[in-house]
């Protein structure tokens, strides 16, 4: 059997800010009651969750290290359905609290590209491959 991925977690400094960034920002759905160290959003295809990075030296039985700044370490994708779609949700989650990182661009690799990053620094692609119905009006 192939291996499958099943959960995306990424560890937060403050939980409660990074819910409601992507509750509210990006509007990832979740049930959470704003207790415990651990959230799970509700995502197609992929869990998504979240835990405080303070519980994960217990967790781990040792120190981890975090970068500092814009974490270049991953990144998440929005891939949206068509280019202009881009533009559009660059815009609205930037006045919405996401920070710039670069404004939408046409890549060389045939996809229009942005990001923004998380409060914690996370970076967020938001591109489009074209792939979408194209627009009548």
């Amino acid at each position: 059997m192939p291996l499958r991925f099943d959960m995306i977690g990424i560890f937060v400094s403050d939980l409660a800010r990074m819910v409601a960034f992507y509750r509210d920002v990006l509007g990832v759905a979740i049930d959470w009651d704003g207790k415990g160290p651990y959230a799970e959003f509700r995502h197609e295809g992929i869990r998504f969750s979240m835990y405080e990075r303070a519980r994960l030296p217990a967790l781990l039985g040792a120190p981890p290290t975090y970068p500092a700044g814009i974490n270049g370490t991953f990144e998440l994708a929005i891939d949206l359905p068509r280019s202009a779609d881009v533009d559009a949700e660059y815009a609205r989650v930037v006045a919405a609290g996401g920070r710039p990182v670069y404004p939408p661009r046409d890549e060389p690799w045939g996809m229009r590209s942005s990001m923004i990053a998380d409060p914690d620094g996370n970076l967020i692609e938001i591109g489009s491959w074209n792939k979408g119905a194209v627009s009548t009006g």
